[in-house]
């Protein structure tokens, strides 16, 4: 005759512990998965108009040039450069900490690489003494401004990368510049909202300055959704609000 040994039925007591054991475990995961390698960012300003617009939900590499300081939780106090650190590449869009306010991030894109010299005449990008090729497109309406009219501009940088800008028009504010030279480590950085976009154009108590190689969070890769003007997340009313069109679409 087989005995069949019953084993012994967990308790509340025990179910409770399994339970804070099982989501302990899924928050130090997401914490980890969070601090080295995605973190997931929502655009609060229109300056990098078209391609980013107000309310899209980013999801940014950390490990797309290394990791520093500025790569984990609150910017602890630690020795500057990056471990492992790659060279963004011109074209990038990033995620940031400003330079002059560390607890603010901001996205932009690089412009100038270490060594350019950089210069803004005319609305035109001159990068090391030439100009960025412009191929006006369309006259539309400011996606976050529906009342402002812009012309959308498709530029191609020096690497062949090519990206959709807004300009609103001769005379603005940072249309002309002196010429910047960018040192080691550091970048020129500046919105694709060419005129609603404080940037390496502006000193850093103003914009951002010069970027230091060492705020840099991660490259923005993916918008994996977007929530129309309004939605926040202490509004459970607001969460379906969604925009269409603006799933899973990667950060040109």
């Amino acid at each position: 005759m087989t005995e069949h040994i019953e084993k012994p039925r967990n308790g509340p007591v025990s179910e409770v512990i399994e339970t804070v054991r099982t989501v302990g475990i899924g928050l130090l995961a997401a914490v980890a998965i969070q601090t080295s390698l995605f973190q997931p960012f929502t655009i609060p300003s229109s300056s990098m108009e078209p391609g980013l617009v107000i309310g899209d939900y980013v999801v940014v590499s950390k490990f797309a040039y290394g990791w520093s300081r500025a790569s984990l939780p609150f910017n602890p106090p630690l020795p500057e450069g990056r471990l492992f650190g790659k060279q963004a590449e011109r074209g990038d869009v990033v995620v940031f900490r400003r330079p002059s306010e560390p607890d603010q991030t901001w996205v932009k894109r690089v412009i100038g690489l270490p060594g350019d010299r950089v210069q803004v005449m005319g609305g035109v990008v001159f990068i090391n003494g030439k100009a960025v090729p412009r191929t006006p497109l369309n006259i539309t309406q400011d996606h976050d401004q529906p009342e402002r009219t812009v012309l959308q501009v498709r530029e191609t940088l020096p690497n062949g990368r090519q990206l959709v800008t807004y300009d609103g028009g001769s005379g603005r504010d940072g249309d002309d510049t002196e010429v910047f030279v960018v040192p080691e480590d550091q970048y020129f950085m500046m919105g694709d909202n060419r005129d609603n976009s404080l940037d390496s154009r502006w000193p850093a108590d103003v914009g951002v300055g010069l970027l230091p190689a060492t705020n840099i969070v991660g490259k923005a890769e993916i918008i994996v959704a977007s929530w129309k003007p309004g939605a926040g997340l202490f509004k459970p009313w607001t969460w379906f609000n969604l925009r269409g069109g603006r799933f899973f679409k990667s950060v040109d």
